[in-house]
């Protein structure tokens, strides 16, 4: 069993990994107190799964670092909420109706003051955020590769797969590339957070499958990955590995914490990759892919739409000044949505997800 003292070690010990660090008892700041004398603790709000809680936690320890007051005991509040896409895992996320699946139950929290702030994986926010509601934060980006992992961790690329394989994904992005590159290979739908997702592996349900490295690497489980694919094999998904922090517009307060935490490169490059997916209008039913890179001084953006079924697929690749990222992620769009025709998109929309999918739920 491969995986299983991996997974193992990573559920037993999820509570004490994240669980606040000892704090000092210095008397509390009066930046934190409400009108009625009482601490009013900066609250942030996150899905619950392992990976999610990685991530709160680290958006925690660098409010720490750079807020001293907020290491006081009570300073920060963990909120933990299920979204309707942790609940429902039967069905694929284009059945169930796109990523805002991720983030609905969040914003109602934030806009209902339940929560300051919200820590979001950015692949999962869609290209709208509701009004009231601003994402100006962005932490350092982490490897935004995709891992591929095999059973028997011997073989190192898809194109080393054997014919007729079955590679466990809840990704069009990642199925499309794969038929591209072997239509022979069986892409099944393969819900459920990465220990879910692994325990299937271990257990035969596949022969492989492909997570985000970085979700690997926050969890300090990326030993599990049997080889890291470069774009060129499998471009990853837009805003692949990025952390989004989003607060209400007018608070001030959170502003003020969030501002202090975002690193402009990531949120310069996440902004280009959007302005891309945004172009498109791009929903669940449609594969995309677009990642951008700050290199010597100017931003690169690589771009894909394909078909399902890997059949049909159109690529770009723009280079231009960092202050243009916007621009060029738009307009990338806008030339493979050209370059595609009404009649792609229009296909696309018309498509039941089982036609879409052609595959069965494992």
């Amino acid at each position: 069993m491969k995986f299983s003292s991996a997974i193992s070690f990573l559920l037993v010990g999820t509570a004490a990994a994240f669980a606040p660090a000892p704090v000092s008892q210095r008397s509390s700041s009066a930046l934190f107190m409400a009108e009625e004398g009482e601490i009013k603790p900066l609250r942030i709000g996150t899905r619950g799964s392992p990976l999610a809680l990685a991530q709160a936690y680290e958006t925690r320890r660098r409010l720490i670092e750079n807020f001293p007051e907020l290491e006081e005991d009570g300073a920060i509040e963990i909120c933990v909420m299920k979204t309707q896409g942790d609940m429902i895992l039967d069905k694929s996320l284009m059945e169930l109706g796109g990523k805002g699946l991720f983030t609905k139950e969040l914003d109602t929290a934030l806009l209902g003051d339940e929560v300051d702030i919200c820590v979001h994986s950015m692949k999962d926010v869609p290209t709208w955020l509701p009004d009231g509601t601003v994402l100006p934060c962005n932490l350092p980006r982490e490897d935004t590769n995709d891992a591929f992992i095999t059973a028997n961790g011997e073989i190192k690329t898809i194109a080393d797969l054997p014919d007729h394989s079955v590679i466990g994904t809840a990704s069009l992005r990642r199925q499309a590339q794969i038929l591209a590159q072997n239509p022979t290979l069986k892409c099944v739908n393969f819900r459920g957070n990465v220990q879910t997702r692994l325990r299937k592996l271990d257990d035969g349900v596949v022969d492989a499958t492909l997570l985000a490295i970085a979700g690997l690497k926050r969890m300090e489980m990326q030993d599990c990955a049997t080889a890291v694919l470069e774009w060129d094999e499998m471009l990853p998904a837009v805003a692949q590995g990025a952390i989004g922090i989003q607060c209400r517009s007018d608070d001030e307060r959170s502003l003020k914490y969030i501002d202090a935490l975002n690193h402009m490169d990531t949120h310069v490059c996440v902004n280009c990759e959007r302005a891309f997916l945004e172009a498109l209008d791009g929903n669940c039913k449609t594969p995309i892919a677009g990642q951008a890179r700050i290199v010597d001084g100017q931003i690169t953006f690589r771009g894909l739409i394909a078909m399902p079924d890997g059949s049909v697929k159109y690529e770009t690749e723009k280079t231009g000044a960092i202050e243009d990222a916007v621009k060029i992620g738009k307009e990338a769009g806008e030339e493979l949505k050209a370059q595609a025709g009404d009649k792609f998109f229009e296909m696309m929309v018309e498509m039941s997800p089982q036609q879409v999918l052609g595959q069965l739920t494992k």
